[in-house]
């Protein structure tokens, strides 16, 4: 397993499209500074604002970015034939997308808490005494919705990987996860009531605030699940992703 998960780590830090992805994530903190100083100069001229915090603004782009890598880590083999390489070397096709998932998984975790956690330190930091609304709690009140976002990222990541090993196409595998973030919680606000909020609260975007105790917004109200059930539920969607891409990884050829 060590010689899997050492040839995997070289596998994605030697992808170009690895860096892209990254870069792409890290635009979130220079998003997040720009928005704090545009905020700050409403706050000038309005006396108070409420502002959106940044590191929950930009999360959508950190989520979709590094999801791409998750998605580019199979099928980037796909495209060039490595993978008949990649399954010669490891021929045991579990360990293969394991040693995957373990690198893509903890490579966007660290990835994506860095960045959250220098997003909402550099906006705290540029609003200083300016009532934004999101600069008026503490980082121990904000904390378990900085660490939930990230995990979302790296979930989301591992379901790019799940889907990417499943479609073999890195268009098809990045519009469904594109479609499990934006567009299904989209349709769902389009449900009668409570049957909107009890859908979305199932859905990916919403499982983060309702691991951080928080509403899911002003017009879904409260979520329906406790903290640790929308984390059980967070912990789903990789792993049924990734069961149905080993399905897929050991029925056919490659």
């Amino acid at each position: 397993m060590r010689a899997a998960l050492s040839s995997e780590w070289l596998k994605l830090r030697s992808l170009r499209s690895t860096y892209q992805a990254l870069g792409t994530a890290g635009l979130t903190m220079v998003l997040g500074a720009a928005w704090t100083l545009y905020v700050c100069s409403l706050a000038d001229e309005r006396g108070s604002v409420r502002a959106a915090p940044p590191e929950v603004g930009f999360l959508p782009l950190l989520q979709i970015s590094l999801a791409v890598l998750g998605v580019l880590a199979i099928t980037s083999e796909y495209a060039t034939g490595m993978i008949r390489t990649s399954v010669t070397v490891v021929p045991d096709r579990a360990r293969l997308l394991l040693a995957k998932a373990v690198i893509v998984g903890l490579t966007t975790l660290a990835a994506a808490e860095t960045i959250q956690l220098v997003t909402y330190a550099t906006s705290r930091l540029i609003a200083g005494g300016h009532p934004l609304g999101f600069n008026d709690t503490s980082l121990g009140d904000d904390l378990p919705m900085l660490l939930a976002s990230g995990l979302s990222v790296a979930a989301l990541a591992l379901v790019g990987l799940g889907l990417g090993t499943v479609a073999r196409s890195t268009a098809g595998a990045t519009g469904a996860v594109v479609a499990l973030l934006f567009v299904l919680p989209g349709l769902v606000t389009y449900l009668p009531a409570p049957w909107n909020t009890r859908v979305a609260s199932l859905l990916l975007p919403s499982l983060v605030p309702q691991i951080a105790g928080d509403r899911l917004s002003t017009r879904l109200g409260d979520g329906v699940l406790p903290p640790w059930a929308a984390l059980a539920v967070l912990l789903a969607y990789p792993v049924a992703a990734l069961v149905a891409g080993f399905l897929f990884l050991r029925r056919r050829d490659v």
